[in-house]
């Protein structure tokens, strides 16, 4: 079962601001993935791996239209810069959607709406948190991220063995540790220490405690290294 419910934040209200930490996008990045993408052959989907495919398109519109909503509010640079690694990710799964030939659930891509009704009632919850104060939105950002990798990885470990749905998770799961990291950071400098609301201590530890990651290329192979 897919983690789609947030935990009550424990909210801390401040009207102190910091110095964003922040993940720029790359502007060649997104065509590059899409180009490796495409490279790899066609091979026979399983409805696991559509489902997959299905979900991830949604739940990655979700992070973005929730840190678009917040930039708004907030106007931190971390919640615009991440939202268009966001739009990268989306466009990655759209991708694969297209070369699968499936019915993309974000073909209208209206801001927060949403097909899967349990992806609709989160982002209505993340929006109310969010919007209570600079630190909630934050901790709104790391409990994304969370979400994010537990079922990026979940996927990965169970259901896909298509290498270009191999490649295509494993660079959305290295992003969502980097924007995870980066709202981390955020909160640390509003003297926030962040406790992880999904993962646990030992691996969030694992992936705080490591610098952020740069992409990877097509691996030869069916193996996975996360």
């Amino acid at each position: 079962m897919k983690i789609i419910h947030i935990a009550l934040l424990g909210f801390l209200f401040t009207s102190a601001s910091c110095d964003d930490a922040a993940n720029e996008v790359n502007p060649n990045e997104n065509d590059q993935m899409v180009k490796q993408i495409n490279e790899f052959p066609i091979e026979p989907l399983n409805d696991s791996e559509g489902a997959a495919l299905i979900f991830m398109r949604e739940e990655e519109k979700l992070a973005r239209d929730v840190y678009d909503f917040l930039f708004g509010k907030w106007n931190s640079i971390s919640f615009d810069n991440i939202s268009s690694s966001e739009q990268t990710h989306m466009d990655a799964v759209l991708a694969l959607i297209n070369k699968y030939e499936l019915e993309d659930p974000a073909k209208n891509d209206i801001p927060g709406k949403f097909v899967n009704s349990d992806l609709q009632m989160l982002y209505n919850d993340l929006i109310e948190k969010g919007n209570l104060s600079q630190v909630d939105a934050f901790k709104v950002g790391a409990a994304i991220e969370e979400i994010d990798i537990l079922d990026l990885q979940r996927e990965l470990d169970t259901n896909v063995d298509n290498e270009d749905i191999i490649f295509t998770f494993e660079n959305l799961l290295r992003g969502s540790r980097n924007h995870l990291r980066s709202f981390v950071q955020n909160l640390s400098k509003l003297g926030i220490d962040y406790k992880p609301q999904y993962l646990t201590q030992e691996a969030y530890d694992e992936i705080i405690n490591v610098d952020m990651e740069q992409g990877r290329g097509a691996r030869k192979g069916k193996g996975r290294n996360n």
